[in-house]
């Protein structure tokens, strides 16, 4: 099977769409055009420099020398001071920019890295208003999100490139960080610091939509897991993960509440399972419940020998929880 996620918007910090991550870009574009211009003028000189001992050379002459190299060189001194002072006041002033959103936020996700995927944990001091989901971030177009980041392993680190820099995930350290998107659209993640073996394959993607939709899905997000048919293969398939799986993973309403997996009570709602690697469709879903550890070697998620039809049956249950 491909491992071709779900439709996003290219990694790129070339082109970015909100207040924490623009400013970077402007600097980013800014300091690299000076330091081509520093670049073309060194050279210019150095080739002047050069040609013109060579004419003088070339005449019998040595060069004239006329005890004004010393004024240039306080020239250039003071010219490059100038510029470097100014990039430096430039760059200050972008990270005040980006340390702290303009307006309060809207509200924290709780996001912990761990091998090989993210767990985001949505708080807004409501505690009836709290629910964890796994991989995929969804936030209101046009409103700051605080980002309370921790790890419950290794470290790693939080990027999406599009909305913000870097931060780290430090076991027993809790990092705070925000992010806004001011367009809708898909946004991918990754983790950004080596975490192991399948450290290219920790993705995560932010999903921008506008308000109302937002809170539709927030409100979906919140309720029970829909329930199991009463006959067919997605009720033996409930049985077959309240029976393998529970242990391991939660599907809120039902008896099944492990948290060493991700939280499974929405995951047919989800754009790709298996930390981004894999798009979240019914085939891919088989192929990763029988054979994780071929698709993503050194994942804690283990392989389950179903038979072709049990397997089935899960497969026809999970993706009936939206």
């Amino acid at each position: 099977m491909s491992r071709l996620p779900a439709a996003a918007m290219p990694m790129s910090y070339l082109h970015t769409v909100g207040p924490a991550a623009d400013p970077v870009t402007r600097l980013g574009w800014g300091l690299g055009l000076i330091s081509v211009a520093v670049v073309v003028i060194i050279t210019t000189l150095l080739l002047g420099a050069v040609l013109r001992k060579r004419d003088a050379a070339g005449q019998g002459n040595e060069v004239a020398r006329d005890g004004g190299g010393l004024r240039w060189i306080y020239i250039g001194v003071g010219i490059s001071s100038v510029v470097l002072a100014a990039c430096a006041i430039w760059t200050l002033l972008t990270l005040t920019a980006v340390a702290h959103p303009a307006t309060k936020p809207a509200f924290t996700v709780r996001v912990t890295g761990l091998q090989w995927w993210w767990r985001m944990r949505y708080e807004n001091g409501d505690a009836g208003q709290v629910f964890t989901t796994a991989n995929e971030l969804h936030i209101p177009v046009g409103q700051p999100v605080r980002l309370e980041l921790e790890s419950g392993d290794v470290i790693h680190s939080f990027w999406v490139p599009q909305l913000g820099g870097k931060t780290d995930t430090i076991p027993g350290q809790t990092n705070v960080s925000w992010f806004q998107a001011d367009r809708p659209g898909v946004y991918r993640g990754q983790c950004a610091e080596y975490c192991g073996e399948q450290h290219a394959h920790m993705a995560l993607q932010v999903v921008a939509e506008p308000p109302a939709a937002f809170q539709a899905w927030w409100q979906a997000q919140l309720a029970a897991a829909v329930p199991a048919p009463a006959a067919g293969p997605a009720a033996v398939g409930a049985a077959l993960v309240q029976a393998r799986c529970s242990a391991c993973h939660t599907v809120r309403g039902t008896e099944a509440g492990g948290i060493v997996g991700p939280d499974l009570t929405h995951l047919a709602s989800r754009r790709t399972i298996a930390g981004g690697t894999l798009p979240n469709d019914g085939p891919h879903l088989a192929d990763w419940i029988a054979h994780s550890q071929r698709i993503k070697p050194g994942t804690k998620m283990p392989e389950f020998a179903f038979s072709a039809g049990d397997l089935a049956a899960v497969v026809a249950y999970l993706t009936t929880l939206r």
